[in-house]
């Protein structure tokens, strides 16, 4: 028996390397970490793509937010220069109106000065605006009234401004003519 553990020769590759085909603990930790690694390049992989796809999105974002913000200042620009046209024109219309009023108010002024210096009135009639009123005390239909008011060469009048109508406040009831003396 001696003779065939003599021919056998000792290999120290056996012992030294562990085989690859090898089953047992060690063996399957090496599965886990392989997966585990790929599992982690995997998602290193995705999160590259994610952030390539956000990066590209947001680029396009702000691009597109600019273009929108241009076209909104530009709308902008030209309804602020429309108002301003508008404002100017409204400016213009205005300054006329306070020139015509003006012009008038001055008119109607020179108008009530030679009015004063020109005209009387009748006994028992007021002056007033270059008009002359008569104011009566006695009650009865419009139609009286207005027929004495024509007896008298004048006509009923509807009082619409405040100074008139302070003019005939002495009686609660009273007949207004006005009596244009030329």
């Amino acid at each position: 028996m001696e003779q065939i553990y003599t021919n056998v020769k000792y290999d120290k590759s056996i012992h030294s390397r562990s085989s690859t085909n090898q089953t047992g603990p060690r063996s399957s930790e090496r599965r886990f970490y392989r997966a585990a690694v790929l599992c982690l390049g995997l998602l290193s992989v995705f999160l590259l793509t994610g952030l390539i796809s956000l990066g590209v999105h947001y680029h396009n974002s702000v691009r597109y937010a600019a273009a929108e913000l241009s076209t909104i200042k530009a709308n902008m620009t030209e309804r602020f220069q429309d108002y301003m046209k508008e404002l100017s024109s409204l400016s213009a219309e205005r300054d006329q109106l306070n020139s015509s009023l003006m012009k008038r108010t001055e008119a109607k002024r020179r108008f009530e000065r030679i009015c004063r210096q020109n005209k009387t009135c009748p006994a028992g009639w007021t002056m007033f605006s270059c008009f002359c009123y008569f104011l009566s005390n006695d009650a009865g239909s419009w139609t009286k009234g207005r027929e004495d008011c024509h007896s008298k060469g004048a006509d009923l009048v509807v009082i619409d401004s405040a100074e008139e109508q302070l003019l005939g406040r002495k009686s609660a009831r009273q007949w207004r003519w006005r009596h244009d003396v030329g």
